[in-house]
């Protein structure tokens, strides 16, 4: 059974879905060049590598997460999901250029950068869905505030 929209609640009209912003596309994608810029400045020296990893990818999360979902970015999912895609190519990119790639053969690079392009754009899909629960969820607080108007 359907409910009926209440008064203080109208019904969700379908229209267009919003168009997917390519700015916010590639600045969360450019977080892909945060691992090796901690990388270059020193920072796995000091706490060490896997360390070094978990920072660069908690702040991404924590980034995506919060820039889509408190910034309205439209289609979040979609939006982190590319991210994440521009996120491997970047660091895949910047991994090589300094060296640090390693060469097991053309096949197995290929595969290598295959599994790194679904994670990060899993991870991106993941921090999309976390990103567009907070959307809904502010929807939904914006919607039941009680209106400030005072009637006369």
């Amino acid at each position: 059974m359907s409910e009926s929209p209440t008064p203080s609640q109208p019904p969700e009209i379908p229209g267009p879905r919003p168009r997917l912003s390519w700015p916010a596309v590639m600045g969360f994608g450019i977080l892909g060049l945060l691992w090796p810029l901690l990388r270059l400045i020193g920072l796995e020296a000091v706490v060490g590598g896997v360390t070094t990893v978990m920072v660069a990818f908690l702040a991404t999360f924590v980034i995506w997460v919060l820039g889509a979902g408190f910034g309205h970015v439209p289609r979040p999912v979609l939006t982190l999901t590319l991210s994440g895609v521009l996120f491997a190519l970047l660091l895949g990119a910047t991994t090589v250029a300094i060296g640090d790639w390693p060469d097991h053969g053309i096949g197995l690079n290929l595969v290598a950068a295959t599994i790194e392009i679904g994670r990060s754009a899993g991870f991106g899909a993941l921090s999309g869905l976390v990103a567009e629960s907070i959307q809904r969820a502010r929807r939904r607080r914006r919607r039941n505030r009680p209106s400030r108007r005072t009637s006369p």
